[in-house]
């Protein structure tokens, strides 16, 4: 694609209500969404980059990191970035998308894209990569854990941050970390373990990306992870135009709306919602930098 500005991906509508959700009550403290796929149009009437980011600021969320998945994604996440003040981007090759292209033979190809990528300024992740046992089958794992890798060893090299894709494969990523090495400011994108998860994580210096899920009925585990996570480590995220958190659960979802996450965990933590948005825009800014440089 010749100009990235021009890609766009659609979500399947099913059976769900597809309008987008009221927006929620300012924040008093302004925080940053730490992960979204705002190339993915979800509904009969999206919401363009400039309208996501403006809805974002009027509740208090004044900054984006934009994550591909693809050679495409991850390049319209750079021009996102690169032309958007609001905006960082993350470049990677999806662990699902890494087998498929293994198998055209062009996985080397695509990992070299995205190390030319990272190398812009504005490109602060490397993410996400990871290991996803939910939807790969063992013949394509070896070409996960190759991406994997790679990817990691990428955002060492441009001295970024790498946020993570774990799906039903925590002990492999984490043996995976020890194994190659982290890079300094490794986030668990959208966190899915449990407690004990959590403790090893936050041990290890990586931090935990909170997404709406963590308001679901049956997500037990991610509060029981949210409480044993230090305040320091803790990062949230909308995942959008996935996870939205409840009532809305299964309507668009956007960067507006993580103010309903905050405020979710502020009260999970018994904690003051201000001094936790102050701390989580905090954490947002010493693993990716200023949103405004």
């Amino acid at each position: 694609m010749t100009d990235p500005s021009q890609y766009v991906r659609q979500r399947e509508k099913g059976a769900r209500d597809v309008s987008y959700p009221p927006a929620p009550e300012p924040l008093a403290v302004p925080v940053y969404d730490n992960h979204a796929h705002l190339e993915i149009e979800d509904g009969p009437e999206p919401l363009s980059l400039d309208e996501q980011l403006a809805r974002a600021a009027e509740v208090g969320v004044i900054g984006v990191v934009q994550a591909g998945g693809d050679i495409d994604s991850s390049r319209w996440s750079a021009w996102a970035a690169a032309s958007h003040p609001g905006v960082l981007a993350a470049v990677a090759i999806h662990p699902n998308e890494a087998p498929a292209y293994a198998e055209r033979g062009r996985l080397a190809e695509a990992i070299a894209v995205i190390d030319g990528l990272a190398a812009q300024p504005r490109v602060r992740a490397i993410g996400e990569t990871g290991l996803d046992f939910f939807r790969t089958e063992a013949p394509g794992l070896p070409a996960q854990y190759e991406s994997f890798e790679a990817h990691i060893d990428l955002a060492k090299q441009h001295g970024i941050a790498m946020q993570i894709h774990d799906r039903d494969a925590h002990d492999e990523v984490l043996a995976t970390l020890r194994r190659v090495g982290a890079p300094d400011r490794t986030v668990f994108h959208c966190f899915s373990g449990d407690a004990d998860m959590a403790r090893i994580a936050a041990d290890a210096g990586y931090y935990l990306s909170f997404a709406g899920n963590v308001t679901f009925k049956n997500a037990q585990n991610l509060r029981d992870a949210l409480a044993v996570t230090p305040r320091e480590r803790i990062l949230v995220e909308t995942d959008a135009p996935f996870l939205t958190p409840t009532p809305y659960r299964g309507r668009p979802n956007a960067p507006y709306l993580i103010p309903a996450t905050v405020r979710f965990l502020a009260a999970e933590l018994a904690m003051d919602l201000d001094e936790l948005c102050a701390q989580v825009a905090a954490n947002t800014l010493a693993v990716y930098g200023s949103f405004t440089d």
